[in-house]
């Protein structure tokens, strides 16, 4: 449990960590971010497949365990599908600076933040359900992945938010909260992970459909949408690759 607790404070501090860094490099290029970025949808693509995936099948998957993990993954996209359209995520943001009105400005960023936070829940469960599996270096994977891909995340709430006028403590305040959040879904992961080891699998696929939708949806699209198509390509494959290795040495 305190393992738990201990990931749980760094998969929501790599986001307060990413908001400090936030702070520090307020006008980041989007081919810097956009190479970070698409490293840490390989590191989760990775995990997706490795740590919650796969698991999920058990080690004698046959046809209930295959329909199983196919249902959990779908659920899992389907939920964050709705939740995107309730509140649009990353890809969304483009279009927060054009307004003119610092009103009209200032609330499209504030639903940019609300948005992360919502998307954070699911992030941080999937982190949690991990532990459930008993698998304590894919676990460990998992939370990495998100960890890694929480920092770039942080970064880019500070700037939109200073631009729209609000002041730095209350900007780095909100930016923590969304980090919180994700402390919150880990430990709801954990505690359904190890509730039932019949309900385990399920919520494995779960944790890794939100995960894929995530990255699919969200992280490689906006990587791919300033032109560096190719660098952020083969940083996804870096990450991946990493984790590959990351995972057969444990």
């Amino acid at each position: 449990m305190e393992l738990v607790a201990i990931t749980a404070l760094g998969v929501g501090g790599a986001t307060v960590f990413g908001a400090l860094l936030g702070f520090v490099f307020k006008k980041i290029s989007h081919r810097f971010s956009d190479i970070v970025l698409s490293f840490a949808a390989g590191v989760m693509l990775a995990a997706a497949v490795l740590g919650l995936v796969l698991p999920s099948l058990g080690d004698a998957p046959g046809w209930p365990e295959l329909w199983m993990t196919i249902a959990g993954i779908f659920a899992g996209a389907v939920c964050l599908n709705l939740m995107d359209k309730l509140v649009p995520h990353l890809h969304r943001l483009a279009g927060a600076e054009d307004e003119a009105h610092p009103d009209a400005k200032l609330g499209k960023v504030m639903l940019f933040v609300a948005a992360i936070a919502i998307h954070n829940l699911p992030e941080g469960i999937a982190a949690g359900v991990g532990f459930g599996s008993a698998n304590l270096p894919q676990a460990l994977v998992i939370a990495g992945g998100i960890a890694l891909q929480n920092i770039p995340e942080g970064m880019v709430i500070i700037g939109p938010m200073l631009a729209a006028g609000v002041k730095p403590g209350r900007t780095f305040m909100i930016a923590a909260a969304t980090g919180l959040v994700e402390i919150l879904g880990t430990f709801i992961g954990y505690f359904a992970g190890t509730a039932s080891e019949t309900v385990l699998p399920f919520a494995l696929a779960f944790a890794g459909g939100t995960m894929l939708y995530v990255i699919s949806d969200e992280m490689i699209p906006e990587t791919h949408a300033h032109g560096s198509q190719r660098g952020a390509t083969y940083a996804l494959l870096v990450g991946f690759c990493l984790m590959l290795a990351v995972d057969i040495l444990l």
